[in-house]
């Protein structure tokens, strides 16, 4: 990306000096013709000499002016390139912040046969497993559905609608779906949940099973919650994502 960069600012300094040059010599053959006349006005003035260096002086006016023109375009260049350096800066931005919502996937999903055999994201195919349910709550006892603490649910969205839980990175159409079956569809409700009721969530989303802790939902949320914005909901914003 900046490998071109020392060739343009030695053009542009090259180019600089040159039309400095060109603007002494014009001024000089100008200039020097102009006191040669003054100082000898018994000496006849020499037409074809004189018409010579008027030409010769255009010429140089116009070999100045190209020069400041590709100047001028060296360094429209360069602006072009240092806007776009700050765009491509602002989609690593974008893609660092993306990151650090999602964790890496702990090892007891790898039980979890639906949540193998698809996902929202990618929409990734993968061979079926029975189907299990880990020990959310890292209590040793593997409690099926009554993993935890059930959280605290809703019996509807509160005034003004619920909020657009597809801007959680992990959650697409269908989680969305589940979770507002199962009486949660604000960012606070998700970003109030406790470890327990994480262990909970896990264990009774039903397909999904371990998808609170893998995309960090909780952390996500208390960002959206508090009225800021996450690198994949601005994403959701622009449009495309879940098209």
């Amino acid at each position: 990306m900046f490998q071109n960069w020392g060739f343009l600012l030695t053009e542009i300094w090259f180019l600089l000096i040159l039309a400095a040059l060109i603007g002494l010599l014009a001024g000089w053959i100008f200039w020097g013709k102009s006191e040669g006349v003054a100082e000898s006005d018994d000496e006849a003035i020499d037409p074809v000499a004189y018409e010579q260096a008027r030409s010769n002086e255009h010429r140089l006016r116009g070999e100045r002016d190209e020069l400041l023109a590709r100047l001028d375009r060296c360094r429209s260049d360069g602006e072009k390139k240092d806007a776009r350096m700050k765009e491509m800066e602002a989609e690593l931005d974008e893609l660092r912040g993306e990151a650090a919502f999602t964790a890496p996937l702990p090892a007891f999903e790898a039980e979890d046969d639906q949540l193998r055999a698809f996902d929202e994201t990618s929409g990734t195919p993968a061979a079926p497993v029975e189907e299990t349910t880990p020990d959310f709550d890292g209590d040793g006892v593997a409690e099926g559905t009554g993993e935890g603490t059930e959280p605290a649910k809703l019996d509807a969205p509160r005034e003004g609608g619920p909020d657009d839980l597809k801007k959680i990175k992990g959650v697409g159409k269908k989680l969305e779906a589940l979770l507002h079956e199962m009486g949660f569809y604000h960012y606070d409700q998700i970003a109030g949940w406790t470890a327990e009721e994480i262990a909970w969530v896990n264990a009774n989303l039903k397909g999904f099973k371990g998808r609170v802790t893998r995309d960090n939902w909780v952390e996500q949320a208390k960002v959206l919650a508090s009225g800021e914005e996450t690198a994949f909901s601005k994403r959701v914003d622009r449009g495309g994502v879940y098209d």
